[in-house]
């Protein structure tokens, strides 16, 4: 099999609370360690037990761009994962199904295996193996070695205890040993790797983000726990303090980033992680950390759905709210991470812009992207030079300017109890000597000032976060995303190429300021510009055209999942057929 094409997918369906993430994270653990990429989404209910969980994980010997289009092998562990799930079994696809659960069921299209989970794992002496055994039979009918269920097993289970190790091993062998006693002669979908590659992590958004800014020199961590972004706190916990930092879980949003404007303040490099509701709480600061010039780091992982809406699904929907979500106005930079290995060093940007440009950094990630958990290359530690924050000379003496005029905007910022640079640091409008001051001229300048850092930050560096993918010039159809698409889209030019449609792809991870002069150009080679983004009224769509000449075509879904690249590729063929 050495040398052989893999690429399927597979789809694990069933009720919360029931095991099926972890059952998803098992098998997708076990198949990177045998040297094959892997490309998750799961989706799960808001509530802690009932509804439908679906894991699904896409399998290859080649790098993965996206979750894939439709479903190889449905592992159906409950009736309802069952009818919810079947329409997307490609045809001559497998179903696998817990029998003891859901109902025998003919599909003449396609090959069945039911599987007695429960009373196999009854039978190993406890039914809290059941997932053990789901993982046998799934590893057998791919054709993986058991071997390497087992030393996932050893790994979660050895710390209580041998006894706990053996059963969890007997019942792994015994769902394995099911499909090769009760399966007819089938091809195994994993076909052979030519060598496993040593630098590959499997990680997901959220962590990648979280060590990123470890390495990106983060010093203190505030945040209240949300979904999705509360993993992002977790694995900020344990490490942080092992670097000199802090991490405090705080009682609400709106304290979280008082402590980060606190903390950075006092010369830390700060940040906080929330969702929707939570960024939501933190726009009044958002505008202090702008007027008083103070930096400061925001993830947002969206969600679906204004309001509580669906704290469990994926959105695009925060993007107005990042650009423009404070009262009057005030600047703000505006990032969004495209991929995980992206999260690792988007972050580690985000707080060096933070530092240099003393500013708050709003950094746009979503669900999707922050639970995918796939394959990435070992980071490359060294790619993203720091950034220092511009201190005050303390060799001067005389009074200091702390918001001083300056070509770029930049003022030197000095460290409380610096000597002879004591100054008022305040949202009341002020200044260079941070004295409150009311004039309308003072407004102008200061003002001006503080703006005058967006533009020296597009002149300088907004065109170094544009990536283009595909050939643009003589393109029928051009694409302009932002965030966690990017992977969709590109697999979706590659198959409508194929049907002989020509599209290219721009993507700006630098949303504010916006690098218009690469984006103009981009379109001025294509005949047309789609624009596709998870959200309901096409706002990125609207933005371009608030800021560039370009009228694209908008492409808005808000589902709570992620797109589809088959639903990507019909759209881009239709749009250059118009």
């Amino acid at each position: 099999m050495q040398g052989s094409k893999t690429d399927f997918v597979v789809r694990l369906a069933g009720e919360s609370g029931e095991g099926v993430l972890s059952l998803g994270e098992t098998l997708t653990t076990a198949l990177a360690r045998l040297g094959y990429e892997v490309y998750t989404f799961r989706t799960y209910p808001a509530e802690i037990k009932g509804g439908t969980v679906l894991y699904q994980v896409r399998v290859a010997n080649h790098v993965l761009l996206s979750y894939g289009s439709g479903v190889d092998v449905l592992v159906a562990l409950n009736e309802e994962g069952y009818r919810e799930n079947v329409a997307s079994l490609r045809a001559g696809g497998t179903l696998i199904y817990d029998s003891d659960n859901v109902p025998t069921h003919d599909l003449p299209n396609h090959r069945v295996i039911p599987v007695p989970i429960g009373t196999i794992a009854k039978e190993t002496g406890s039914m809290l193996t059941k997932n053990m055994v789901a993982l046998g039979a799934i590893l057998r009918y791919l054709g993986a070695p058991v071997e390497a269920g087992e030393k996932i097993a050893e790994q979660t289970f050895k710390r209580k205890g041998e006894e706990v190790v053996q059963r969890n091993y007997q019942a792994l062998h015994a769902g394995y040993n099911y499909i090769s006693d009760h399966t007819d002669r089938w091809t195994p979908l994993l076909g052979g790797i030519d060598r496993i590659n040593p630098d590959r992590l499997i990680i997901n958004g959220n962590e990648a983000l979280a060590l990123g800014a470890v390495h990106g020199g983060l010093t203190f961590y505030a945040g209240y726990p949300i979904t999705p972004a509360t993993d992002i706190m977790e694995v900020l916990a344990p490490i942080l303090p092992q670097f000199g930092g802090v991490v405090v879980q705080a009682e609400d949003e709106i304290s979280a980033l008082g402590m980060v404007l606190g903390a950075s303040f006092a010369g830390k490099r700060a940040m906080t992680a929330t969702s929707g509701p939570g960024f939501s709480l933190m726009v009044e600061q958002i505008n202090l950390a702008a007027q008083a010039e103070i930096p400061a780091v925001i993830v947002d992982v969206q969600r679906g759905g204004a309001s509580t809406g669906l704290p469990t699904k994926t959105s695009q929907g925060d993007l107005n709210l990042a650009l423009y979500g404070v009262h009057n106005e005030s600047p703000r930079v505006v990032m969004a991470p495209t991929s995980v290995e992206d999260c690792f060093y988007l972050i580690q940007h985000a707080l060096n812009v933070a530092e240099r440009y003393q500013l708050p950094v709003i950094v746009l990630s979503d669900q999707s992207l922050a639970h995918r958990r796939c394959t990435i290359p070992k980071p490359d530690l060294a790619r993203v030079p720091r950034w220092e924050r511009i201190l005050a000379d303390v060799s001067t003496n005389g009074g200091y300017a702390r918001y001083a005029i300056t070509e770029t905007g930049i003022s030197p910022m000095a460290i409380p109890g610096t000597p002879g640079k004591a100054y008022m640091a305040t949202g009341i409008e002020h200044n260079e000597w941070s004295d409150p001051t009311y004039t309308p001229e003072n407004l102008q300048t200061m003002k001006s000032k503080r703006f005058r850092k967006l533009q020296h930050l597009s002149e300088q560096y907004a065109e170094q976060f544009v990536r283009v993918w595909g050939e643009p010039e003589g393109a029928d159809v051009g694409i302009m995303g932002w965030g966690s698409t990017e992977g969709v889209i590109r697999e979706a030019i590659q198959l409508a190429e194929r049907e002989g449609v020509k599209a290219a792809a721009l993507y700006p991870k630098m949303l504010m300021p916006l690098p218009v002069k690469c984006i103009e150009e981009f379109a001025g080679k294509v005949k047309r510009v789609l624009v596709p983004e998870k959200n309901f009224t096409g706002q990125f769509a609207a933005y371009l055209r608030s800021q560039t000449s370009i009228e694209p075509l908008s492409y808005a879904k808000d589902t709570g999942l992620p797109f589809d690249p088959e639903e990507i590729k019909e759209e881009i063929i239709r749009v250059a057929r118009m």
